[in-house]
Protein backbone atom coordinates (compact mmCIF):
# COMPACT_ATOMS: atom_id res chain seq x y z
CA UNK A 1 0.00 0.00 0.00
CA UNK A 2 1.44 3.38 -1.05
CA UNK A 3 1.73 6.11 1.59
CA UNK A 4 0.66 9.57 0.43
CA UNK A 5 1.34 12.95 2.06
CA UNK A 6 -0.68 15.99 0.99
CA UNK A 7 1.05 19.26 1.90
CA UNK A 8 -0.23 22.82 1.92
CA UNK A 9 0.86 26.07 3.52
CA UNK A 10 -1.41 25.85 6.57
CA UNK A 11 -3.08 22.41 6.25
CA UNK A 12 -6.50 23.96 6.76
CA UNK A 13 -8.35 23.77 3.41
CA UNK A 14 -6.96 22.15 0.23
CA UNK A 15 -4.78 19.46 1.82
CA UNK A 16 -7.59 18.63 4.28
CA UNK A 17 -10.05 18.14 1.41
CA UNK A 18 -7.49 16.02 -0.47
CA UNK A 19 -6.96 13.88 2.63
CA UNK A 20 -10.74 13.41 2.98
CA UNK A 21 -11.12 12.34 -0.66
CA UNK A 22 -8.11 10.03 -0.55
CA UNK A 23 -9.28 8.35 2.67
CA UNK A 24 -12.75 7.77 1.23
CA UNK A 25 -11.95 6.98 -2.42
CA UNK A 26 -8.61 5.26 -1.79
CA UNK A 27 -9.74 3.08 1.11
CA UNK A 28 -7.59 -0.07 1.24
CA UNK A 29 -5.57 1.19 -1.76
CA UNK A 30 -3.47 3.96 -0.21
CA UNK A 31 -2.61 5.29 3.26
CA UNK A 32 -2.95 9.06 3.52
CA UNK A 33 -1.86 11.95 5.74
CA UNK A 34 -1.89 15.71 5.30
CA UNK A 35 0.29 18.38 6.88
CA UNK A 36 1.28 22.01 6.52
CA UNK A 37 4.37 24.18 6.60
CA UNK A 38 2.39 25.98 9.32
CA UNK A 39 -0.80 24.94 11.10
CA UNK A 40 -4.17 26.59 11.46
CA UNK A 41 -7.67 25.45 12.41
CA UNK A 42 -9.37 23.41 9.67
CA UNK A 43 -11.55 25.86 7.76
CA UNK A 44 -15.29 25.38 8.55
CA UNK A 45 -16.09 26.10 4.87
CA UNK A 46 -13.88 23.17 3.81
CA UNK A 47 -15.70 20.95 6.32
CA UNK A 48 -19.07 22.19 4.98
CA UNK A 49 -18.37 21.64 1.26
CA UNK A 50 -17.02 18.15 1.94
CA UNK A 51 -20.07 17.24 4.07
CA UNK A 52 -22.30 18.34 1.16
CA UNK A 53 -20.97 15.35 -0.78
CA UNK A 54 -20.99 12.93 2.15
CA UNK A 55 -17.37 13.15 3.32
CA UNK A 56 -16.83 14.10 6.96
CA UNK A 57 -13.52 15.86 7.64
CA UNK A 58 -14.73 17.51 10.86
CA UNK A 59 -12.42 15.35 13.00
CA UNK A 60 -9.30 16.05 10.92
CA UNK A 61 -6.74 18.40 12.43
CA UNK A 62 -4.02 20.63 11.03
CA UNK A 63 -0.61 19.00 11.53
CA UNK A 64 2.91 20.42 11.09
CA UNK A 65 5.00 18.75 8.38
CA UNK A 66 7.92 18.69 10.83
CA UNK A 67 6.08 15.93 12.76
CA UNK A 68 6.58 13.51 9.86
CA UNK A 69 9.51 11.71 8.19
CA UNK A 70 9.76 11.91 4.38
CA UNK A 71 11.32 8.44 4.09
CA UNK A 72 8.00 6.98 5.32
CA UNK A 73 6.11 8.26 2.25
CA UNK A 74 6.04 7.11 -1.38
CA UNK A 75 4.10 10.09 -2.73
CA UNK A 76 4.16 13.78 -1.77
CA UNK A 77 1.60 16.14 -3.26
CA UNK A 78 1.83 19.89 -2.73
CA UNK A 79 -1.51 21.55 -3.36
CA UNK A 80 -0.51 25.19 -3.22
CA UNK A 81 2.70 25.61 -5.14
CA UNK A 82 4.51 25.44 -1.80
CA UNK A 83 6.78 22.72 -3.19
CA UNK A 84 9.44 25.39 -3.59
CA UNK A 85 9.30 25.97 0.19
CA UNK A 86 9.43 22.31 1.21
CA UNK A 87 12.61 20.93 2.75
CA UNK A 88 14.51 19.31 -0.15
CA UNK A 89 14.25 15.82 1.37
CA UNK A 90 10.47 15.90 0.76
CA UNK A 91 11.05 16.38 -2.99
CA UNK A 92 12.96 13.10 -3.39
CA UNK A 93 10.06 10.68 -2.82
CA UNK A 94 9.11 8.18 -5.51
CA UNK A 95 6.42 10.61 -6.73
CA UNK A 96 6.35 14.38 -6.10
CA UNK A 97 3.72 16.61 -7.70
CA UNK A 98 2.91 20.28 -7.18
CA UNK A 99 -0.75 20.75 -8.12
CA UNK A 100 -0.87 24.54 -7.55
CA UNK A 101 -4.56 24.74 -6.70
CA UNK A 102 -5.99 28.16 -5.80
CA UNK A 103 -6.52 28.86 -2.08
CA UNK A 104 -10.25 29.43 -1.45
CA UNK A 105 -9.61 31.25 1.86
CA UNK A 106 -12.03 34.15 2.29
CA UNK A 107 -13.81 33.34 -0.99
CA UNK A 108 -17.43 32.34 -1.64
CA UNK A 109 -18.93 28.93 -0.91
CA UNK A 110 -19.15 28.50 -4.70
CA UNK A 111 -15.35 28.93 -4.99
CA UNK A 112 -14.86 26.37 -2.21
CA UNK A 113 -17.06 23.93 -4.18
CA UNK A 114 -15.07 24.51 -7.39
CA UNK A 115 -11.77 23.92 -5.57
CA UNK A 116 -13.23 20.81 -3.89
CA UNK A 117 -14.23 19.41 -7.28
CA UNK A 118 -10.78 20.14 -8.77
CA UNK A 119 -9.15 18.34 -5.85
CA UNK A 120 -11.47 15.35 -6.23
CA UNK A 121 -10.60 15.03 -9.92
CA UNK A 122 -6.86 15.07 -9.13
CA UNK A 123 -7.19 12.61 -6.23
CA UNK A 124 -9.19 10.17 -8.38
CA UNK A 125 -6.42 10.26 -11.04
CA UNK A 126 -3.72 9.87 -8.39
CA UNK A 127 -5.39 6.81 -6.82
CA UNK A 128 -5.82 5.25 -10.29
CA UNK A 129 -2.14 5.81 -11.08
CA UNK A 130 -1.04 4.19 -7.80
CA UNK A 131 -3.41 1.21 -7.87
Amino acid sequence: MKKVMFVCQKNSRRSQMAEGFARTLGKEKIAVTSAGLETEQVDPMAVQVMSEIGIDISQQTSKPLSNFHPQEYDVVISLCGCGVNLPAVWLTTEVFEDWQIEDPQGKSIETFRQIRDQIKERVVKLIASLS
